[in-house]
């Protein structure tokens, strides 16, 4: 009785060990991965406002043609 109470006992700690060591790296890799995703954001901010960045929008026919901020700027 007392040897299956205790492989009973090592197979729950075993298994909380398990789960939270992946939770763990789950976790961790999640909040490395937003925080890539944070910088990615904000470098494609500082670069859109860039006076050299064109800006393509879908025409009609489905061809990214450039128009955008400037867009009234150039036909005047």
């Amino acid at each position: 009785m007392t040897a299956i109470l205790i492989r009973f006992v090592l197979m729950a700690v075993l298994g909380a060990m398990i789960y939270f060591g992946i939770r763990g790296i789950w976790r961790d890799w999640t909040a490395q991965f937003r925080q890539d995703d944070e910088v990615k954001r904000a470098r494609d901010r500082r670069e859109s406002k860039r006076p050299d960045v064109v800006e393509l929008k879908r025409d009609k026919d489905g061809v990214f043609r450039p128009g955008g901020r400037d867009d009234d700027d150039r036909r005047a």
